[in-house]
């Protein structure tokens, strides 16, 4: 049987990637005010300018993850035509949506008993989660079953890094993430804080530089430090609003290890909420998160 490969939208892939890989994408939501919206809808583009405009306007945008109804409806419609199904799904440790798509893919288990149903949570999230995705993507495409796939997954999933840095402290605030001291005393004294995903697929705080470049500067190291040949290597770059900044950390990449394959891309909806505008993040394999 053949199989499809569904993950959602905090995957963040572009949809030259979605389009290429035939993926199927769980949309999350996101509300302004009276107003709820997809993060994502195919073949649709969302107005990210318009988002991280009334973002920097400090309007309040709540998230939620999709409805057991939406992930019966986009399972059902694979399953139903004999094919095999692998979840890829946004950090258990984030968020609700990869405990809701799994609760409805052990119920349709029933449904449909001689289909090969597996899961994967990425512990990973935004092109993080997204270059995971792109891996089994491509092994799919070499001829690699769903067993050998899934399990390419599990063994390279803490070797998928993240590291990341934030321009201004208030949505981390907003979030929960920084206290409300740290981020006045942040902005004062101009301070970035990098941080990164951790083995259980939770944000950390690592380190607090001064100003904006000396930041980037940390992302740089820590891909130094941990990533596995980088020249030959696929990376992803994921920005709120500051393509400037992404392209500066590209190009010093690709100095300093002549890597070649960088895509770099604006933040969703969903995950941008939480980050806010002025983030840069950074992806790659490595030996270690």
């Amino acid at each position: 049987m053949s199989y499809e490969i569904v993950t959602d939208s905090s995957a963040n892939l572009p949809d030259e990637l979605i389009n290429q890989y035939n993926l199927h994408i769980l949309s999350l939501l996101y509300r302004i005010g009276e107003e709820e919206y997809e993060s994502y809808i195919k073949g649709q583009q969302t107005d990210l300018t318009d988002f991280y405009k009334r973002m920097r306007n400090k309007e309040a945008i709540t998230t939620s993850c999709m409805s057991s109804g939406t992930c019966r409806d986009l399972f059902e419609s694979i399953l139903s035509q004999g094919k095999d199904l692998l979840y890829i799904g946004f950090s258990s440790a984030l968020s609700a949506t990869y405990q809701t798509g799994i609760q409805v893919l052990e119920e349709m288990k029933a449904e449909y008993p001689d289909a090969k149903i597996m899961s994967v949570d990425t512990l990973g999230a935004s092109l993080g989660e997204g270059l995971l995705v792109t891996h089994a993507a491509k092994l799919r495409e070499e001829g690699r079953s769903i067993e050998s796939v899934y399990d390419w997954l599990i063994k390279n999933r803490l070797h998928l890094c993240h590291w990341f840095t934030v321009d201004d402290l208030f949505f981390l605030m907003r979030g929960g993430r920084v206290s409300a001291s740290s981020a006045i005393m942040g902005t004062v004294f101009s301070i970035k804080p990098v941080m990164h995903m951790d083995d259980s697929g939770r944000l950390i705080p690592v380190s607090k530089v001064r100003g904006r470049k000396n930041s980037l500067r940390v992302l740089l190291e820590q891909m130094e430090k941990t990533a596995i040949d980088p020249k030959n290597q696929t990376i992803y770059i994921s920005h709120g609003d500051c393509l400037e900044d992404a392209l500066y950390l590209a190009d010093k990449i690709k100095q300093k290890f002549g890597t070649t394959d960088i895509l770099v891309h604006l933040i969703e909806p969903v995950i941008g909420a939480h980050c806010g505008p002025g983030t840069v993040a950074l992806f790659f394999i490595g030996t270690e998160r």
